[in-house]
């Protein structure tokens, strides 16, 4: 069984106006929500082999607050293309993961990771986390989806169940 992870990045900061949108800092929450929720990451066995991480300021910050929560040395891939990406998009990174990889953490942004999280799992998973997931998929939420295919090219809405949904508030 395979294992993704998507995580979306922490609170971000808008105090600045002047800044571009992908440049965004995160906000004092946002620090202290990353490692918090790597650390209940970690807790649950959730640690990723590779990490497709969006080149915005926000999500790579993110990382950077739960690598060391999350222990283990991932490869860890930018990519530009992640940066406010559609759920079609998100799916083309994943299905280049190699099959070696056992656990994929894609750090990204609303609406794609939501609106992906929804299509995989749809229904199958349990159903307080369903409806969580269903309800709002917040700042540094991340949505575990257990696999069953051996090859991230096979990932389809068929081969995904949510696994669970862990919010920062829930910590």
């Amino acid at each position: 069984m395979k294992r993704l992870l998507l995580y979306r990045h922490a609170k971000s900061d808008w105090n600045d106006a002047r800044l571009e949108d992908f440049e965004r800092p995160l906000a004092p929450r946002g620090r202290k929500a990353a490692p918090k929720v790597a650390a209940a990451m970690a807790e649950r066995g959730w640690r990723p082999d590779l990490v497709l991480c969006s080149a915005a300021l926000r999500t790579r910050q993110t990382w950077e607050l739960s690598a060391a929560p999350l222990g283990g040395d991932p490869e860890v891939r930018i990519l530009r293309g992640l940066y406010l990406a559609s759920p079609a998009q998100i799916l083309r990174n994943i299905h280049r993961a190699p099959d070696a990889t056992s656990c994929l953490a894609v750090i990204g942004h609303n609406p794609g990771l939501e609106n992906l999280a929804l299509r995989l799992v749809g229904t199958r998973g349990p159903g307080p986390d369903i409806a969580r997931l269903h309800d709002k998929f917040p700042t540094a939420a991340v949505a575990a989806i257990a696999i069953d295919t051996p090859h991230w090219t096979g990932l389809t809405p068929e081969t995904c169940r949510l696994e669970a949904f862990l919010r920062p508030k829930d910590l």
